[in-house]
């Protein structure tokens, strides 16, 4: 049984979407964020304690967006990936990971220092700095999807998914009215798949039979 340690509105939904669009059958742990605060038996089972941790048997794995190649390549074919003799297997590879390192890590910046700090620690400076950074970066996102439905080889990939996490993340952080219309309309489009609403509920459906409430969400 392929196992998700997954948290609301944390990287780990990119694997529970791409799970979801594979249409692979799998056991959704939840936690409440941050799960090495409030979930400290988790640290048993990744010493790291961070989101996502997966589990297919032998294979342990921490990093989003390596999951989702991982689950494409194990559990293919599928359209999902872009194979290398593809002319956009560059642009996809890169894609999935702008989306984590380029898009996702200055948001976490932008959260720490506004939500997660206590307030005597909390830097306006470092919030504003990063959100610009962020913003700039997203420049290469409007580019393409403003000439095209999708990132990369005429079709929904993980590319898409792992972009995509990053924009369900600015909902959170409050970066989100500062998105380009171009990016706004692929968000949308990605938010209206069926496995992205099936991933939605499946995390929602989870969290109430597994006890997690709500409130252990992230403050403002």
């Amino acid at each position: 049984m392929l196992t998700l340690y997954h948290c609301i509105e944390a990287r780990s939904f990119r694997v529970l979407w791409t799970l979801e669009e594979l249409g692979l059958r799998y056991d959704l742990k939840m936690l409440p964020f941050p799960p090495r605060v409030h979930a400290r038996e988790f640290l048993a089972i990744n010493p790291l304690g961070t989101i996502p941790f997966f589990s297919d048997g032998a294979t342990h794995m921490t990093e989003s967006a390596a999951i989702c190649q991982y689950l494409v390549d194990r559990y293919g074919p599928t359209r999902l990936a872009v194979k290398s003799d593809e002319a956009d297997y560059g642009a996809y590879l890169n894609w999935i990971h702008f989306g984590e390192a380029t898009l996702t890590f200055p948001q976490t910046i932008v959260l720490r220092y506004s939500r997660l700090e206590p307030r005597e620690r909390r830097l306006d400076q470092a919030v504003q700095d990063y959100k610009r950074w962020f913003l700039a970066r997203l420049r290469a996102v409007d580019n393409v999807v403003s000439q095209r439905e999708h990132l990369c080889a005429g079709r929904f990939t993980i590319a898409d998914i792992s972009v995509g996490f990053s924009l369900l993340l600015t909902h959170f952080v409050g970066i989100s009215s500062d998105l380009p219309p171009a990016v706004e309309a692929y968000w949308k489009r990605l938010q209206s798949t069926e496995s992205f609403r099936r991933a939605r509920i499946a995390e929602e459906e989870a969290r109430a039979a597994q006890g997690i409430p709500k409130t252990t969400l992230l403050p403002h």
